[in-house]
């Protein structure tokens, strides 16, 4: 059963709210948030030149956008292991390095994804 009195319009007005938080505590707090974000604005207009159908630009652009989305969760996890304590467990650094290969997975997909339709231009 959900929250009372958060339900209809004002529960996405309020998850709205959370989501915009959440998104300026990454850009504050997340120097590897600030460079991804960057790069994926920059190539922005690049992947609508480089797309030749609607399908291509979509895949360039959903690339980044999984990079951002899996740098959110991986910071999330560093901040609820940190909030936890400070000193040093296998399961906290577990936590973090899995974090921190998942954002790695992300970006190796993001570099395939334009690596491949980039290579898809030039030599076809």
């Amino acid at each position: 059963m959900g929250k009372p009195g958060n339900t209809g319009i004002l529960r996405v007005i309020r998850a709205t709210q959370y989501s915009a938080q959440g998104l300026a505590q990454a850009w504050r707090h997340e120097a590897a948030f600030r460079q991804e974000l960057i790069a994926f604005v920059l190539l922005f207009p690049v992947a609508l030149w480089l797309g030749q159908t609607l399908v291509e630009k979509a895949i360039l652009l959903g690339a980044g956008l999984v990079v951002l989305m899996v740098e959110l969760l991986n910071s999330a996890i560093e901040a609820s292991v940190d909030r936890h304590g400070s000193e040093r467990h296998e399961l906290s650094g577990r936590a973090k390095d899995m974090g921190s290969a998942a954002v790695m997975l992300s970006l190796v997909l993001w570099l395939l994804v334009w690596g491949t339709i980039a290579w898809e231009r030039v030599v076809s």
